[in-house]
């Protein structure tokens, strides 16, 4: 018997073995690396010509194989055949395809490929038939059986192969797959020429199926086919074809798609106004498919590039040969060709770049398979018209899907994830679709009217994906849904506040793919940063204090932008900062030409940039981590710094309706009977409606805006932009020695003024609404740049500037913010604060006086009072007691700080209790019904609003006088000697006799008010600390002072003071009695004084009128001068500064100063000898 070849055995072995099998099962045509959206089962539907290629997401069954027994074996080609599309991608591509289907089959989950064998396919309308296990068991056994490992996959088990994958057969007409009789008349003619290679094979059965697809309905090929597969949602239960986006992913999905899996279904749904459990409507968007023909080709293209990673994971070891892995890189490789040519038209009608894409639905719904947008972008990007005419319409359905979605529900998602895996598509250095997004016209439109921002938002290509917002402002969607309930709670509000922000904290980190995909691009990084300098630009109208919102971006789209740009800033090293950039004649920023600088006026920046310039020019080109570096800052000033002055607004206007509506409330009864009651209870009426509108909005507000991970980013830029401002100022940092150099550097000084005054305003904000985030690593820069500065006033030309940088510091003061105590601290223990800082804060204190703004008299009390309040915790501080000590000793401050707070106490008391007089007139006026009713209706409104306005002024009034007072208190209890200085003494003594007539004189019944607790009014804790002021200082050089004041003392008012003080038990017997042998003393040395003025009374008059006229008798000129030198000296008429001319002391001051000297040792030996005794 002649001996068999080895290829004649294999041939005979394989025509057995298919002759013995009939069909074989097959995989689903479903990748389980899909997302399944949650809901109810589908109901079942019978199929009909347009729902053949019907999806069903939970009902899946198994095909037939489409091949039957071959009557011959065919042999392999050895040589190549060419294609027969002429758009078939080149043998480079293949390489990658394989790699691609290696890491793809990791990714299946093969025990969902098993479910799904059993699984019945209701949409068919077949019912499931009985099969005897064993033969199931067989017939798996016989399809899925892998060679052996080693063994060489033949040319007929790759047919078998070529017609799972494409469902096809040319021999067999079945109802699961697609009858190729074309290919079935070549093969019967003759078998061996009907393909060169299987890549020839398989173009045409891709050709010839598409081409069957265009026929009429009737024809379709795809009507054979059993709806086994999803590769959009659903798509086959509605006679629309629309699609529903998936909500959540499941486990095991692709990495690239679905690396979002944890930001599943929301939970926020069941917190919202609908309340009860959602319906599958209420999960979904729809976006439109077109019923076309077009579909049908993607959905079976899809379909097959799908089933090639399903066949890698239930035969690796067969997908691993050389061959078979250089097949499946082919089919995949024709899928992704013949896609192209659908999106083109080329199989139907040509589309216009105008149209819709068809294959936007597939990515919004997340349906495709692992590597398709990938291997298309490959594909097609060496030939720019035909990736235009793909990739354009595609990018426009992203954009316009964008649009329409919202942060009401998760699937506003879907468009930046898309967007985002097509930006970071690249190959070798390029990426091909940022260079297309970067070349659209849209990339950045040309303004066309004023309101640039808002036009560059709408119009431009990105506006669309940075837009989503959680502000009412910006979407009412988000309001509607979450805080539309009767009752917003404070466990609801903090969980969707929660939600929310992880909403807002996924999108911004697609949105930092896509710009950083294109930064990263050469060809497109100098369109990313004109875009993000000319967001910048657009939106410089956004930092002023009254801005018309049409022409500005929206608060949402530019705190999107802000995260963005921080995230691209959190690597840049300080040491690659040029701080002279925004100098550079080649910034992207531009500035007003009227912007503040932090030292110098316009001229001063011209000159010395003239100066700088010179003929060659200092400047290098500027570098990205510059830009990016300034880009962000500005971005700062112009998103995060406007949004929260809008936050402290709307909480004011907040406030201010409450207290409207309150005040209605309470007056009901006055004006219900009369005839304006129905226009009250209409402003009622509004003032609620818009109360509940303004508390929704702030509840949205609280999510975008008090995000703490996003608050400390913003906190951690401005302490890089601290370290830069610090080495700016001494190069030696961070080993900073003060005072600084008294010459400004002229870098400094020309920066614009925002760069200082958006940290301190951050700041402020931070400790108030948000001081958890206030600790973090930057927290010491933070600390020793506000030191830094108050120690250095005079780098900073513009005075409500520093009281910007001393409110920061007076609102973490323990006794404001105790959360803040541990910064207070490192402030106060700081090296740098020992010694300068009480001296600084007392000049600034004096300084205030005059800031040369229209408001300067009522600024500085509150300035002052945020002086005195942080004076008092550094009065506890024992560092900084001893620089108390010596300032009040010898320091140059120390006069005029007294005689400031001796003028403010004066004015602030005097103020507030007069409105106090007022409030009690008119409280007493309308106890008395009758006579009140008895008023015109206009004189009650006016006597009304003159009554709220005199409780707001004795309210702030008395807590500014109040805090002055504590602090003359705290002063003089730990030190009497400065305060009796001659031009100290008399001042203090006049102004504590004064308020003492105010309070215990002869009108002090008019200060009754009722609910004195209201406006901060404490009658006894204020007599008990003036009183104690007077016996904090008691000894013979005051006494005489209290004595010479003959404006407000009066034995009565002490007799009166002391009767006050036992009837209510203010003090102990023991002061009291100590208070009464003080105005003993003092009506002593008024009988005194009396006793000279008799002996005087003839004096002749040329030596009358030599005393000053508020002083002590023997203070002389200069003390005189001394007292009223608070500051510079103005001309009465023009209001301009008076230069200084020092005092020239003549002879008689000079015999009179040692009469005086001779005096003061005299009342010292006294006071010593009363300490004595």
């Amino acid at each position: 018997m002649e001996e068999l070849s080895a290829d004649e055995i294999r041939r005979r072995r394989l025509a057995r073995l298919a002759g013995g099998q009939t069909s074989q099962p097959t995989t689903p045509l479903t990748s389980p690396q899909r997302e399944n959206p949650p809901g109810p089962p589908i109901a079942a539907s019978a199929p009909g010509p347009s729902q053949s290629l019907g999806l069903n997401v939970h009902n899946m069954t198994p095909a037939t194989s489409p091949i039957g027994a071959s009557g011959a074996a065919h042999r392999s080609q050895s040589s190549e055949g060419v294609s027969s599309l002429s758009s078939s991608p080149s043998n480079s591509l293949e390489t990658q395809s394989q790699s691609l289907s290696r890491s793809q089959s990791m990714d299946i989950d093969g025990v969902s490929c098993e479910k799904s064998m059993s699984q019945v396919d209701v949409d068919s309308g077949i019912e499931n038939m009985e099969v005897d296990e064993n033969d199931r068991r067989e017939k798996r056994s016989l399809g899925d059986k892998e060679p052996a490992s080693g063994s060489e996959v033949s040319e007929e088990q790759a047919l078998q192969l070529v017609c799972k994958i494409f469902r096809v057969s040319w021999k067999d007409r079945d109802r699961d797959v697609i009858f190729l009789s074309s290919l079935s008349a070549q093969f019967k003619q003759n078998p061996k020429e009907v393909f060169s290679d299987f890549k020839d094979l398989i173009g045409q059965i891709l050709m010839e199926v598409l081409m069957m697809s265009t026929q009429t309905r009737d024809e379709n090929p795809f009507a054979s086919l059993t709806a086994t597969s999803q590769p959009i949602a659903a798509a086959a239960r509605s006679p629309d074809r629309t699609l529903m986006l998936n909500p959540s992913s499941t486990p095991g999905t692709s990495p690239r798609f679905c690396g979002m899996g944890s930001f599943g279904a929301s939970s926020l749904s069941s917190l919202g106004a609908s309340g009860g459990a959602s319906t599958w409507d209420s999960y979904s968007d729809r976006f439109a498919i077109e019923t076309c023909k077009e579909t049908d080709m993607l959905n079976y293209l899809i379909e097959c590039f799908d089933r090639v990673g399903i066949e890698e994971k239930k035969a690796p070891k067969m997908c691993s040969q050389p061959a078979v892995s250089q097949l499946l890189s082919n089919i995949r490789s024709q899928c992704i060709s013949h896609t192209a040519l659908v999106l083109q038209g080329s199989l139907t009608q040509p589309r216009s770049m105008q149209q819709p894409s068809f294959l936007v639905p597939y990515m919004l719904c997340r349906n495709l398979p692992y590597g398709f947008i990938q291997e298309l972008v490959r594909t097609t990007h060496q030939d720019e018209e035909v990736f235009k005419q793909i990739f354009i319409p595609i990018l426009q359905g992203l954009a316009l899907a964008a649009k329409e979605c919202s942060l009401d529900s998760d699937y506003f998602k879907y468009p930046l994830m898309a967007l985002g895996e097509l930006c970071e598509t690249k190959f070798g250095k390029t990426h091909p679709v940022c260079n297309l997004v970067a070349s659209l016209p849209l990339w950045l439109p040309k303004s066309l009217s004023p309101g640039s921002g808002r036009e560059l938002q709408r119009l431009s290509y990105l506006g669309a994906f940075f837009s989503f917002s959680v502000f009412a402002e910006d979407d009412v969607k988000v309001v509607e849904k979450y805080f539309s309930g009767p009752a917003i709670t404070l466990e609801n509000t903090r969980v969707v506040s929660q939600s929310l922000q992880h909403y807002l904290e996924l999108g911004r980190q697609e949105l930092f793919k896509i710009l950083h995909s294109i930064l990263l691009n050469g060809e497109t990084r100098e369109a990313a940063l004109g875009y993000m300098a000319a967001v910048v630009n657009a939106n410089m109208k956004k930092a002023q204090m009254q801005t018309d919102d049409r022409l500005v971006s929206t608060d949402g789209f530019m705190l999107n932008f802000l995260w963005v740009l921080q995230q691209l800033s959190t690597k840049i090293k300080l040491e690659t900062v040029d701080p002279t950039y925004i100098f550079h004649p080649r910034c992207r920023i531009t500035l007003p030409n009227d912007e503040t600088r932090v030292n110098a006026t316009m001229e001063d920046v011209n000159d010395w940039l003239t100066e700088l310039y010179g003929d060659q020019p200092p400047f290098s080109e500027p570098k990205f981590p510059t830009e990016c570096f300034f880009l962000t800052l500005h971005a700062h000033h112009l998103s995060i710094l406007p949004s929260c002055r809008r936050y402290i607004r709307r909480l004011r206007a907040i406030r201010e309706l409450n207290r409207t509506v309150e005040d209605l409330k309470n007056n009901e009864s006055q004006w219900k009977d009369s005839p304006l009651a129905t226009r009250h209870r209409e402003m009622l009426k509004r003032c609620k409606t818009q109360l509940k509108k303004l508390v929704r909005c702030k509840a949205c507000a609280d999510a975008g805006l008090l995000d703490e991970s996003f608050l400390r980013r913003c906190l951690n830029f401005y302490g890089l932009v601290i370290q830069l401002l610090l080495r700016i100022l001494d190069p030696a940092y961070p080993d900073v020695t003060l005072p600084l150099n008294s010459d400004v550097p002229k870098v400094f000084a020309a920066l614009p003024e925002f760069y200082v005054e958006d940290v301190a305003e951050f700041l402020f904000f931070i400790v108030q609404y948000s001081p958890q985030v206030l600790y973090e690593p930057c927290t010491q820069d933070i600390v020793m740049f506000l030191v830094v500065m108050l120690c250095n006033q005079n780098y900073i030309r513009n005075p409500y500037l520093v009281a910007k940088l001393v409110e920061v510091m007076f609102m973490t003061n323990p006794a404001v913010q105790p959360r803040t105590q541990k910064f207070f601290e490192m402030i106060e223990n700081h090296p740098l604060s020992t010694k300068l800082l009480v001296p600084s804060l007392m000049k600034f204190y004096t300084d205030v006086e005059h800031t040369g703004a229209t408001s300067e008299f009522y600024d500085k009390f509150t300035i002052r009072y945020h002086i005195s309040t942080i004076f008092k915790s550094l009065w506890q501080n024992i560092a900084h007691h001893g620089t108390f000590m010596e300032e009040f000793n010898s320091g140059k401050q120390f006069v005029r700080y007294i005689n400031m707070l001796i003028n403010d106490t004066t004015f602030l008391l005097d103020e507030s209790l007069e409105s106090l007089k007022r409030i009690h007139e008119v409280q007493e006026e309308m106890k008395n019904k009758e006579q009140w009713e008895q008023l015109p209706r206009d004189q009650q409104q006016a006597r009304q609003s003159q009554l709220a306005q005199d409780e707001r002024v004795s309210r702030s009034y008395l807590a500014l006088a109040t805090e002055t007072v504590d602090m003359f208190h705290i002063l003089t209890k730990q030190v009497q000697k400065p305060f009796l200085r001659p031009e100290l003494g008399p001042r203090l003594a006049a102004m504590l006799n004064f308020n003492l007539q105010q309070l215990c004189g002869p009108k002090c019944r008019d200060l009754k008010v009722e609910n004195p607790e209201k406006y901060g009014f404490e009658p006894k804790k204020l007599l008990d600390q003036l009183t104690d002021i007077y016996l904090q200082l008691d000894c013979a050089r005051f006494a005489k002072a209290i004595a010479d004041d003959q404006r407000s003392y009066s034995k009565e008012l002490f007799e009166e003071v002391i009767s006050k003080m036992r009837k209510a038990g203010i003090k102990s017997t023991i002061a009291i009695e100590k208070f009464k042998l003080l105005a003993e003393k003092v009506e002593e040395i008024v009988a005194k004084n009396a006793r000279a003025e008799i002996d005087y009374s003839d004096a002749p008059d040329e030596f009358r009128g030599k005393r000053p006229s508020d002083g002590h008798p023997d203070d002389g000129p200069c003390a005189a001068a001394l007292w009223h030198h608070h500051g510079p000296l103005h001309h009465p008429a023009t209001l301009a500064e008076l230069p200084h001319r020092p005092l020239q002391p003549t002879d008689a001051d000079r015999e009179h100063a040692g009469t005086s000297a001779r005096t003061e040792r005299t009342d010292s030996r006294l006071d010593e000898r009363e300490t004595e005794q």
